[in-house]
């Protein structure tokens, strides 16, 4: 079968991780997928912004954890690499252009032999006074809203991660 068939077939979410460290030309490898991906009339509005800091991430997670009123262990899986996808809030295409650079990370995390996740929770309070200051500081633009996450790492062989593929399809002749 063709490879990359086999690639887009083979990804699933992985939500554990090993705490190996990522490569930065892994990352850079990634965010080149990311800024390959399509974007409605080509604007290309996105801004991706990659932590490579655990401590950094975890700080993220507490803070977003805090702003949602949920469980403050809260850590985004614990991942090596953390990729913010925000757009301008004002952005036509803006959830469609960054689910598309979310899948070219996800097939880029896989044919790295990366496990990836894709973590949301920040699209619901992005705009907290405490998140939004620290996305600012990460260099996430003021006036973009955040649309997901990466979580990115090396798999943790002992956690499960999803094994079937569901939904229907239907062809039509």
């Amino acid at each position: 079968m063709n490879e990359l068939i086999n690639l887009i077939l083979s990804r699933r979410s992985c939500r554990g991780f090993s705490g190996k460290t990522v490569s930065e030309e892994n990352v850079k490898t990634i965010l080149d997928c990311a800024l390959a991906a399509p974007s409605g009339m080509g604007k290309q509005t996105w801004h991706f912004t990659a932590i490579m800091n655990r401590e950094k991430i975890q700080k993220l997670a507490s803070l977003v954890a805090n702003a949602l009123g949920r469980d403050t262990d809260y850590n985004m899986y614990n991942p090596d690499v953390l990729i913010i996808t925000s757009n301008l809030k004002d952005s036509k295409f803006r959830e469609v252009d960054n689910a598309c650079a979310m899948e070219n990370i996800y097939l880029a995390c896989q044919a790295l032999d990366l496990g990836c996740v894709w973590i949301n929770q920040l699209l619901d309070c992005y705009d907290n006074p405490e998140v939004r200051a620290l996305l600012n500081e990460f260099g996430v633009p003021e006036n973009h809203g955040v649309f997901g996450c990466a979580a990115i790492g090396y798999k943790e062989e002992s956690v499960p991660r999803e094994k079937e593929i569901k939904g229907t399809c239907h062809i039509l002749h």
